[in-house]
């Protein structure tokens, strides 16, 4: 069964050829076949779930398109153009209040002067644009307004180019010279660009990764990024390396795995709201990015729950001196949303810990401080969907009190890791590890407990956005480890 089923009003309307693409009449996707009875002589039978394409000439409210985008969410599938988006073309009132920043877009693409009332019209083919002026424009409305063939009209108004209407374009109505751009925006879309005859069996699913080159620190490095790819193609799932720009394109995908670190104001969190707004699997979920990237919300909830942790204070900068002054020292000051040992730093006496509180709370109005506890050492427990995964040992920096170590010049030196079977975790440590990963959800965490000499553990953090490098996290469980993940997102897209 094909990914996507294309729904057209007849079967000998013009459609764009390829052998790996289902279409559907409309009679045929209106009336399915009951179960166990046989099916109408060239009809196609309706899969459960996957992606509707509708490309009805009516999606007018009511109208048999509309029931087309309708009975697909009826039956778990896609489809595209959803029913809101159908409601949102449908009544212009509901869309007019949202072109403002389509607007802004717009008013970068013309640059010379033009005539009140002038106007001109352009056609979007799955978020392509034949003229290439628009192609951003075209990316933002489709990212807006998701429905396969859009014409948008512009018009000058006192305050220069506006959007004036954005409306479905039928099949029916696109003139002939504009066939192939449609196919070829069609072929683009689905993944299914015809190279050759023998064309490969297409992926069950398709796995968008989001990642950035040019990070410093990335959570996974080149050589795991590239088992997650060919681990995922022994699956039969095809994984597309994708970056912050392709946030339109994110409706393309079946799932979206991120790798780049995460961080509320950043595109990461943008990708996550986006993915889970669709109903498209997504780790990390936005609930998990929010819980996990902020210290105090952590430290709150670790307390309320009696998980083994270090005391935490909260310093305002109206408490600094209070809170000075009780501290036992040494102590380490926390901003709420470091990451990878940054805004992290250790004081020793009351005067210092004045001094760097301040600068700390430039950043943040609240910052935590803590006990500093030395350990050769901290754990991290891996934990997918509430159960243990990997398990790893992170030695302190050379000559230094932290796993990382950032040099003035912006360099950063990381201490030796080693691996560990589960079976060999202290059990204290993987208690507390299991108990802090299921406060905050059921997806993919990495939890940092310290265990001091005397036996006692603390849970230092849960992180939405683990490391998983080559020869590091995926050292026993080789390439289990890419597939019991790949596994779980393949299972979330089963389960939607």
């Amino acid at each position: 069964m094909a990914r996507h089923q294309i729904v057209v009003d007849k079967l000998c309307d013009w459609l764009p050829d390829h052998p790996n693409r289902t279409y559907l009449s409309l009679a045929d996707y209106l009336h399915p076949p009951v179960p166990g009875a046989a099916p109408t002589p060239g009809s196609t039978p309706t899969a459960k779930h996957g992606r509707v394409i509708n490309l009805c000439s009516d999606y007018s409210y009511l109208g048999s398109g509309y029931y087309v985008s309708l009975l697909a969410e009826a039956r778990s599938q896609r489809a595209l153009p959803s029913v809101q988006v159908l409601l949102d073309l449908y009544y212009r009132r509901l869309y007019k209040a949202t072109l403002t920043p389509l607007n802004r877009v717009l008013a970068k693409t013309f640059k010379e002067p033009a005539t009140l009332g002038e106007t001109h019209r352009f056609a979007i083919y799955f978020g392509w644009s034949t003229e290439p002026q628009f192609a951003q424009l075209s990316r933002r409305i489709f990212d807006r307004f998701r429905c396969p063939l859009l014409t948008v009209e512009l018009e000058v108004g006192v305050r220069g180019w506006g959007i004036s209407t954005i409306k479905p374009l039928s099949l029916k109505d696109l003139p002939e010279p504009e066939r192939p751009a449609v196919a070829q925006a069609l072929d683009r879309y689905t993944h299914a660009v015809w190279r050759s005859p023998k064309i490969a069996k297409p992926p069950r699913y398709t796995i968008a990764i989001l990642h950035n080159p040019k990070e410093k620190m990335p959570p996974s490095d080149g050589g795991a990024l590239r088992k997650f790819e060919s681990v995922g193609q022994s699956m039969g799932l095809g994984i597309s390396f994708i970056t912050r720009k392709d946030l339109p394109r994110l409706g393309e995908y079946d799932a979206l795995f991120i790798r780049e670190t995460t961080s509320i104001d950043h595109h990461t969190f943008r990708f996550a709201r986006k993915a889970a707004d669709e109903g498209i699997p997504v780790i990390d979920d936005p609930l998990s990015i929010m819980r996990c990237t902020n210290k105090v919300y952590l430290a709150e909830l670790l307390q309320a729950h009696q998980v083994p942790a270090l005391p935490t204070t909260i310093i305002t900068r109206s408490t600094i001196k209070r809170d000075a002054a009780k501290m036992a020292y040494p102590a380490v000051l926390k901003i709420p949303d470091g990451c990878f040992s940054r805004g992290v730093h250790k004081v020793v006496d009351e005067a210092a810990c004045i001094a760097v509180a301040k600068k700390l709370l430039d950043e943040s109005d609240l910052i935590l401080a803590q006990p500093f506890r030395p350990t050769p050492h901290d754990w991290r427990i891996g934990i997918l969907k509430r159960q243990p995964l990997y398990a790893c040992k992170y030695f302190m920096a050379r000559n230094h009190w932290q796993i990382v170590k950032h040099e003035d010049n912006g360099k950063s030196v990381g201490g030796r890791a080693s691996t560990v079977p589960l079976d060999q975790v202290p059990p204290a440590v993987m208690a507390a590890a299991l108990k802090a990963a299921n406060l905050i959800g059921d997806s993919l965490y990495g939890v940092d407990v310290k265990e001091t000499e005397d036996g006692q553990v603390f849970v230092i953090e849960v992180n939405d956005n683990p490391s998983i490098d080559s020869g590091v996290e995926d050292l026993i469980l080789k390439d289990g480890l890419y597939r019991a993940i790949l596994s779980e997102l393949v299972s979330r897209i089963e389960a939607q």
